[in-house]
């Protein structure tokens, strides 16, 4: 690293070498930075009468082609959308990702096996296959992959905890009889 001399680093004016590189005489000695042309037309901040009051002509101080155009937004602006409701951002909701079918599929049979036993445990293994899918492909229905699991293999535990309960009454009532 270099340190700078006892006196200080010396001044490139008083040396007599010139600070940067020379000045191209074609240029302007200042330039000057270009004014955006102002818009014609409609002027959003334009001082006008409050059009709320009762008589008051929204229109009053307006120029005959700006009339017409008063009342919308000026040229750059999303155009208005029906029944006053703003505009949707582009992107917000647009596109939605397409539902995993097996994940519809799966949630279908395990709400049936309250009513039918055996469609339960399909449908929680469905679940599962349709929750490696959906972090394979990106898909939507993640939710209803975790929910046709979760209820099915609910449903499943009930069923089996039933079976071995109708078993042990069997038992019981064998064993009694003799």
């Amino acid at each position: 690293m270099t340190q700078p001399p006892p006196a200080g680093w010396p001044d490139p004016a008083s040396t007599g070498q010139p600070s940067g590189p020379p000045a191209d005489p074609t240029l302007p000695a200042t330039p000057q930075p270009q004014v955006p042309s102002q818009p014609s037309g409609y002027d959003p901040y334009q001082p006008s009468a409050d059009p709320y009051q009762p008589g008051a002509d929204p229109y009053a101080g307006l120029k005959s082609d700006q009339a017409a155009a008063a009342p919308y937004p000026p040229v750059g602006y999303p155009p208005a959308q029906p029944h006053g409701y703003p505009p949707v951002p582009p992107g917000y909701g647009y596109p939605q990702p397409k539902t995993n079918a097996m994940a519809i599929a799966a949630l279908v049979l395990a709400l049936l096996g309250v009513s039918s036993c055996i469609t339960a445990p399909i449908g929680a293994i469905m679940g599962h296959a349709a929750m490696r899918q959906i972090r394979e492909t990106g898909e939507g229905g993640e939710g209803m992959a975790k929910a046709a699991i979760i209820v099915g293999w609910i449903l499943t535990g009930l069923v089996t905890l039933a079976i071995i309960a109708y078993a042990i009454a069997i038992a019981i009532a064998i064993g009694a009889n003799n």
